[in-house]
């Protein structure tokens, strides 16, 4: 008998992919500190043995493998760029009628492929560039964009009512949340009590056992329909998804397609400061003047992870006593004193307070999400989230691409700099915002009005 829970396999992957984030990125600068400086890095219950005084010929080695570290990160994310777009493009939108599991099945065979690379790379100490490879081939197959993707697809099949829906997503973001603080807050545990051989073998079990329990005991929610929907072509299911995202917009005529527009702004750009600049934190901490360990570093994810849980919990408060709009300016600014926080940052009491204000980052994504359904019609409702999710995939590959690309050219003189940039950056969100509420937005009455234009098109066709 199978069951309809997508919410195991969600918690499972969240942990394997929370879990290889970190410790990825510490294999990658250990294999790159050991054959530059010729000498393994060292660590005590505190802090890493890096050094902190600038003469010393030490810490030159030290801003050299940041650089190393960050220009390496940038090709990984660009290998994987155009496969891991293309097939989640793919797979998402033939799900419709292959079914829900079919995209999941192929991402978690994707990430397992790495897994075990992972393990192979640092059992036998290969070249860590292969990665590279590993990285390239296994975006074949989806990512985790394309996985959560189908699971939230999966969850909305099964919820017939709003509020059904609203609240089921919500415990879902709430076990997101959860999971991944917990993960984080034990990365560092993983590294030292297991080293990273066998911390990648935890991860590709924890792959492996979601593979089965999606393959045989969780039940579709979405049936596979005829040959005849099956057969169609890859140019074909491109040329429908664009059509569709084009009626989108040529749908909401007037002030409707500008806030439209502004909305979709708002939130790409808020992500993409958001995807580009978190990868960069943990190189920031392994730096001097913090110079943290990996259990250090696994306590800063576990707090940046529980923005998950307050940012949750905000959007319930707060929408008792303002409008959604104003949840978002609060995230968005919220945000921005974090990152000039962040800038400037030398202790590690100042790291951790620093968490403080990203308590609400999530907010604004939740809740712009919600105002632009508000401003679409019913039915398109699915092609809306089709193309955040396409932006939000192309958006973060070009985001940590960018700033692994700045935080390599000016981490010798300043390595703040890229949290100063990124608070400054934020600055267009904020401007958009301001914009859609100035001279669009009245919250209430766009449901009605998109519903008013829809159907004096209709009557015009």
């Amino acid at each position: 008998m199978k069951i309809l829970f997508v919410e195991p396999a969600l918690c499972i992957s969240a942990f394997a992919m929370t879990l290889v984030g970190p410790l990825t990125t510490q294999y990658v600068y250990k294999r790159i500190w050991d054959k530059t400086v010729n000498s393994s890095i060292t660590t005590d219950s505190n802090i890493s043995k890096c050094e902190m005084h600038e003469n010393s010929p030490v810490f030159a080695f030290q801003e050299e493998v940041q650089k190393k570290v960050s220009l390496f990160n940038l090709q990984m994310d660009i290998s994987g760029l155009i496969p891991g777009l293309v097939s989640s493009f793919i797979f998402l939108s033939y799900s419709d009628h292959k079914g829900r599991k079919f995209p999941m099945i192929l991402s978690c065979m994707g990430a397992l492929a790495t897994s075990v690379w992972l393990c192979l790379l640092s059992y036998f100490a290969f070249p860590f560039q292969l990665l590279i490879a590993s990285t390239f081939i296994a975006s074949f197959c989806g990512n985790s964009t394309t996985f959560l993707g189908a699971c939230f697809a999966y969850i909305v099949d099964q919820c017939k009512e709003e509020k059904q829906r609203t609240f089921r997503i919500a415990i879902t973001d709430f076990l997101l949340g959860l999971v991944t603080g917990l993960t984080g807050l034990s990365s560092g545990y993983f590294i030292r009590e297991l080293d990273y051989t066998w911390s990648f073998l935890v991860i590709t079990l924890a792959h492996t056992v979601n593979l089965i329990y999606i393959l045989f005991f969780l039940d579709d929610s979405m049936k596979e329909t005829s040959s005849q929907n099956v057969s169609v072509s890859c140019s074909e299911a491109f040329k429908n998804l664009f059509n569709r995202t084009y009626m989108l917009f040529k749908n909401s005529a007037g002030r409707g397609r500008s806030l439209l527009f502004l909305l979709l702004f708002t939130m790409i750009s808020y992500f993409f400061v958001i995807i580009g600049a978190a990868p960069i934190f943990i190189l920031y901490e392994l730096d001097s003047p913090l110079c943290w360990n990996e259990v250090f570093i696994g306590y800063g994810s576990a707090l940046g992870s529980i923005s998950f849980l307050t940012s949750f919990l905000g959007i319930w408060l707060f929408s008792y006593c303002m409008k959604d709009i104003y949840m978002a300016f609060i995230g968005i600014f919220t945000t921005m004193v974090g990152m000039a926080m962040t800038a400037f940052a030398t202790t590690t009491l100042m790291m951790f307070l620093v968490r403080l204000p990203f308590l609400f980052t999530v907010v604004p994504l939740s809740v712009l999400r919600s105002m632009m359904s508000a401003v679409v019609g019913s039915t398109e409702q699915g092609t809306l989230f089709a193309c955040i999710a396409f932006s939000e995939t192309l958006s973060g590959v070009i985001a940590v691409s960018t700033f692994n690309g700045i935080y390599s050219a000016t981490v010798a003189w300043y390595p703040g700099f890229i949290f100063l940039l990124s608070a400054v950056l934020l600055l267009l969100p904020a401007t958009s915002l301001c914009v859609a509420k100035c001279t669009s937005w009245n919250e209430g009455s766009y449901m009605r009005h998109t519903e008013v234009e829809s159907n004096e098109d209709s009557s015009d066709r």
